[in-house]
This record gives C-alpha cells, structure tokens and sequence, in this order.
C-alpha cells in the first residue's frame, strides 16, 4: 500500500491499567468494575489468575466485575498459567503470598527465560516461601501462609521495573506494608511504576514516593473503585506510524490529557520525524511529513516502543541512533537482535549495539518478517510492510497477547482509504 491512509481509530482498552486494576480489585475490601476492560490474552490470563486464588472476576461483557478475596485469605491449592504475559507473572506471587495453600506457575516456554528471581528474592525477604529449585524462573510455588509480614527490602530493578509495581500492587496487604529500594542501574519504563502509584492513590492507598528509587506503601485497607480503562495508547504505534509512513493522517479516538501511559511518548517522537501531531477533542491527529526525518533517541523510559519506532527508522530519509533499550533484549524476545535480523532481511541497513540500534537509510524489499511470537515485533512488520511491496509478515496473530482485533482492523485500514473501527 502506497496511498497516503486517511482514517479515525477507536483503540481497545490499556493492558497496562486493566491488569493493575484487577489486582487492586482483587485487593479490595469490596466489589469493584473495571469498566472497558481490554479482552485480550493477556487479562484473560490475568482474571484467570485471581480466579485461580479465589477472587471472582467476571469477564462476560465490556465492564468486569470483580469480587475480592476473602480479607483472612482464601484456603486454596491453585495453578497459575502466566502465557506470556509478564505482569501475570511478576504481579501475581506476591497476591499468592496472602492465600493459604500452594500456588504453583508456570507459563509458555519461552516464560522460562525471562527474568523473574528478583520478585522471588525479595519476597523470601518480605516472609513469603518460594519453590523454585533455585531457577529464579518459571515454574515456581508459592506456598502461601495467609499473610505476608512485609517491611523493607533492597532490589535491582534496572531489567525490568514490573519488579518495583509487582511488590507495591500488594503492598497495602502486607502487615507492614512495604518499602522497596532500588540499587542498581537505571530502572527502565518508570512511568510504569508511575502508573501504579497513580492506581494504588486512586484505591485509597498511601504511596510514599518522594525519595528517588525509594517507594514506601502503608498497610492498609484497598479501597474499591470502579475504573475507566484508557485506549492503549502502545497499540496506537502502528497506527501513527501508518499516518508517518505514507504521509497521511489518522485520528485515534479518546487520546487522553493526562496519563501515565509510556504510550503518550509517541507525540514527542513522531513530531521530531517530521509529523504534524494535534491532541484536539475529537482526539490525537497526527499527519506524517513527504519524507520522515530520521533521530536519535533515548527510549529507556519507553522501551515497548522501540519496535514502531525502528521501523520508521528505516524508513527514514535520515540516520537514526535509538539507544537506552538494553532491558528489551528480555521481553518476549530479545527484540533488539530481532529488530536488527528481520529489518536486516527486509534490506534496511542497520547495526545492532549492546542498548540499541543504529540505521543508515537503505531501499527496503520485499520478504518474510518474522515475529518471534511478539506482538510489538508484528507491529514494526506491519509498518514496514505497508508502504514495502512484498512483505509478509509471519504470526501476525500474536498481536492478540494485547488486541485480538488487530489483524482484521488493519487489513481494513490498510485496503483502502476510508474509516476503519479498530
């Protein structure tokens, strides 16, 4: 496809914020709705969870009521299936920590080498009896014991900061609530970590977060609240992209004022590749230049979108330096190797570096891109490929972990101009 797209999107639902919130419903000391609640994998795994603990969500409509766990702690054996959804896996042990019973997890295969033993230290730490073999990975038990004694503990949190909100999310529940000290390297994606003081604040919870890489939670009753999800706004990388690729526009519906979404970045970079970026009330506009500008950026911070933005990378008329990813390399996949593979493949000529990646500008050709079962990697292939001849892009399924309509929504974009529902 060559035609500039010109088009208005509705976007599903945060994953970010609808799993955080059924945590802290889960926490409750009362029902909660999680109102547009994203339908996807990954928060289907996450119901499934707290269901699996003894919460009660149902997940029958577009508003997911949420009964909490028993406040003495539920008596239960479960099995916990965390697929590949990394919150699952880091939010949910400590909530298993205030059970009675044994919690047993374990995932997709490629879950076992992702990085997990820093939540497992720190909550042997915190009183809580983890088995697993002495991995740090998948699969592990939590043997819970009712409740978790809390208190102070020291991690490392520069692979991944789902470590800082796993221990916080719970935190109120501990007797004594919890302290997390960060040492170590830089902690990546922090307004991640912002994202769960804003919802924990939100519960009623008191969230100490004055002191750099120091969070201190009190103990304390989680409020229940009714939350309003908002549009994923990570989702919406393809879909600016698509407006910056062929140099047309595209409106996303709802893009909010304020929020904590890493997502919201893709303003600042898309105007600094030369887009023309409007937050109006009828939403985020955003019109793509004749030729993309190429930059060099710091995505640390926003790392989950370093794969729409290497893709307009090597697409750009520029070079383009994107640093500060070295956590991606344990997402889903190494997604800074296989950036640099597929992109490669598609004749972009680009280097790998130990945080990044570098690009030069290349003609791009047609070929097969692969996923890795990555959704943020089928994203970049759907970009490249829509302004590439050629280009099939392999598993684009897998956008399903985050948006189950993904693929028909933008099949109906990409066909022809006109308006698509996504």
């Amino acid at each position: 496809m060559r035609h500039a797209v010109d088009t208005v999107v509705s976007l599903p639902g945060s994953k970010s914020l609808t799993n955080r919130a059924l945590v802290l419903a889960a926490l409750a000391s009362g029902p909660s709705v999680v109102r547009r609640a994203l339908r996807s994998r990954d928060t289907l795994l996450m119901a499934g969870a707290l269901t699996a603990l003894g919460a009660r969500v149902d997940t029958g409509g577009e508003d997911w009521t949420v009964e909490p766990l028993a406040a003495g702690g539920t008596s239960t054996d479960a099995s916990v299936d965390c697929g590949l959804a990394g919150t699952v896996m880091r939010f949910v042990p400590p909530v298993a920590g205030l059970v009675h019973g044994r919690v047993a997890f374990d995932g997709d295969p490629h879950m076992r080498t992702r990085p997990i033993g820093t939540v497992l230290t720190a909550l042997r730490d915190l009183g809580v009896t983890i088995e697993d073999g002495g991995r740090g990975a998948l699969p592990f038990t939590v043997v819970g014991s009712g409740a978790v004694r809390g208190g102070e503990v020291v991690v490392d949190a520069s692979a991944s900061s789902q470590f800082v909100s796993a221990l916080l999310l719970a935190g109120a529940r501990f007797d004594e609530g919890v302290e997390v000290r960060h040492r170590g390297g830089p902690v990546p994606s922090l307004p991640h970590v912002a994202m769960t003081t804003t919802v924990l604040r939100a519960h009623g919870v008191e969230v100490d977060d004055t002191v750099p890489d120091r969070w201190r939670v009190a103990p304390g009753p989680v409020r229940p609240v009714d939350h309003l999800i908002e549009p994923d706004l990570s989702n919406a990388g393809p879909f600016v992209a698509l407006a910056a690729a062929t140099g047309g526009t595209v409106v996303v519906r709802d893009w909010p004022s304020t929020t904590t979404q890493a997502g919201d970045a893709l303003r600042g970079i898309l105007t600094e590749m030369g887009c023309t970026v409007a937050l109006g009330p009828d939403g985020l506009r955003v019109t793509g230049p004749e030729r993309l500008s190429g930059v060099d950026l710091d995505l640390h911070d926003v790392g989950e979108l370093t794969p729409v933005v290497a893709a307009l990378c090597a697409l750009a008329d520029g070079p383009s330096t994107l640093r500060g990813v070295a956590h991606i390399r344990h997402h889903e996949t190494d997604r800074i190797t296989a950036l640099a593979t597929e992109l490669a493949g598609l004749g972009a000529d680009v280097t790998e570096t130990p945080d990044g990646l570098v690009f030069r500008p290349a003609p791009l050709r047609g070929g097969v891109f692969r996923t890795y079962a990555d959704h943020r990697m089928a994203h970049a292939g759907v970009v490249v490929g829509a302004v590439t001849d050629g280009v099939l892009v392999e598993d684009v399924a897998t956008t399903g972990k985050t948006f189950p309509d993904f693929a028909d929504a933008w099949t109906a974009l990409t066909a022809e101009p006109g308006t698509a529902g996504a």
